[in-house]
């Protein structure tokens, strides 16, 4: 047995390897550091600029494994904006990676922000994550970029590149503070990620049995005995006549053959 759970350490431990081969830069914003159950090392947030909060700590985090809940209840926020700056030296395909989750809002079009990379490349105009996921609901982002000959190319546009991603999130007029709960520098392709758990539906309930036949007993018309009231005049049954006047010719014939066969016994 010691050595099956030692053969499965040993297994994760080559797979949270190769994971942390991808990671150029993970950390858990406005919390402590973390390690997920990928074996993602997420660094503590030194950032100074915004405000740090674990509200989150009161709600629980659906489509995320109860261990990394962490990593959607703490955030960094700011009342207008702020911006990580992180250093990414090599050419190459890469994903930002940005992990949130609504822990405020109860409705759509409260918490809107806009997500910038290097100042010059809109990564998201309007980011709602309570539209996206709704409440207490961890939602990820993921959007490729390329680092290639001093050039930072997202969405088909280029521009100058001197070896630091700048990553900011952007207060939009009207709107609630712009924040952010984890932030990943994926090196290869989105498709390589770990995903978060698919979104479980609401079960619809099951109706009663009873209730059931209730609703199907108003079609079954056949079945249903109705007390009708007749229409027009009442119409003699002709088999319910007095029978009486049937029975005259053979009383008759009765009284008539006593007198003879009393006189005859006489005789």
């Amino acid at each position: 047995m010691k050595s099956i759970y030692l053969f499965i350490y040993f297994i994760h431990q080559c797979y949270s390897a190769g994971i942390m081969d991808h990671v150029i830069y993970a950390v858990n914003c406005g919390g402590e550091a973390h390690t997920d159950v990928n074996g993602i090392r997420y660094r503590k947030d030194y950032l100074k600029a915004g405000i740090t909060s674990d509200y989150g700590r009161n709600s629980f985090i659906s489509r995320v494994a109860k261990e990394d809940m962490i990593l959607y209840q703490t955030e960094r926020y700011d009342l207008q904006s702020f911006s990580y700056e992180i250093d990414v030296i090599d050419d190459g395909d890469y994903v930002l990676w940005l992990k949130f989750a609504e822990v405020w809002f109860n409705a759509p079009n409260m918490k809107v922000f806009q997500i910038l990379l290097n100042d010059e490349h809109s990564v998201i105009d309007e980011l709602d994550i309570f539209a996206k996921a709704g409440r207490s609901t961890a939602h990820d982002e993921y959007i490729p970029f390329q680092i290639k000959n001093g050039r930072l190319v997202l969405k088909s546009r280029s521009s100058s590149y001197s070896g630091k991603l700048k990553v900011t999130f952007e207060k939009l007029d009207g709107k609630d503070n712009p924040k952010i709960n984890g932030l990943v520098i994926w090196k290869g392709s989105i498709d390589q990620i770990p995903k978060l758990l698919p979104v479980v539906e609401p079960e619809t309930p099951e109706v009663p049995t009873e209730l059931e036949d209730e609703d199907e007993t108003p079609a079954k018309a056949a079945q249903v005995k109705r007390s009708l009231k007749p229409s027009g005049p009442k119409v003699v049954d002709p088999y319910t006549e007095d029978q009486s006047s049937s029975l005259m010719p053979l009383l008759i014939a009765i009284a008539a053959v006593i007198p003879v066969i009393f006189c005859l016994c006489r005789f």
